[in-house]
């Protein structure tokens, strides 16, 4: 049986690095990046957190490309900013599946210098900072989540594949 990985936190915690690592390490496993797919849309193209956003369209894709994948065995790596209620949903699609939730994050400063190493024109600024302490207020259970401050790659992916805590 194939697993759905969720990587989610602020901007600029390592999703899409961590992603990336952990997609590398499995057998047979596809990589969603969320922001590819939320970037899909051109004509009326609206912030996530903004009004009029195109959210609904978003996460009905993403849950198709999911099980697309997940039908022909892969293993799903989709990192996004996920909130409990997206959790939610992803779960209730997908109830015979083994799904990983692992909620990333790292300390302000961190987040401050990962944020000002990205291309200019997809800095986040002042909101990872917003995002960071939105996700210290969600109403996660704390298991999910990893503090990636001081912690190699290697380690969060490795801790991710192995400790059973991470399962919804």
């Amino acid at each position: 049986m194939s697993y759905l990985y969720l990587i989610t936190g602020p901007a600029g915690v390592g999703k899409s690095t961590i992603s990336q690592a952990l997609a590398k390490l499995k057998e047979k496993s596809a990589l969603i990046e969320g922001d590819d797919i939320y970037h899909l849309v051109c004509g009326g193209y609206v912030k996530p957190w903004m009004e009029g956003n195109h959210l609904d369209v978003f996460w009905e894709n993403c849950v198709d490309l999911i099980r697309n994948f997940q039908n022909r065995e892969y293993d799903v790596i989709f990192n996004y900013i996920c909130t409990p209620k997206d959790t939610e949903y992803i779960r209730n699609n997908f109830k015979d599946t083994k799904i990983k939730l692992c909620i990333l994050l790292t300390d302000e400063e961190t987040i401050i210098k990962r944020d000002k190493m990205r291309p200019s024109d997809c800095q986040m600024g002042e909101r990872s900072i917003l995002l960071l302490n939105e996700f210290n207020e969600m109403d996660y259970d704390k298991r999910y989540y990893l503090d990636t401050t001081s912690l190699s790659i290697e380690k969060i992916v490795r801790d991710i594949i192995q400790n059973d805590k991470f399962l919804l």
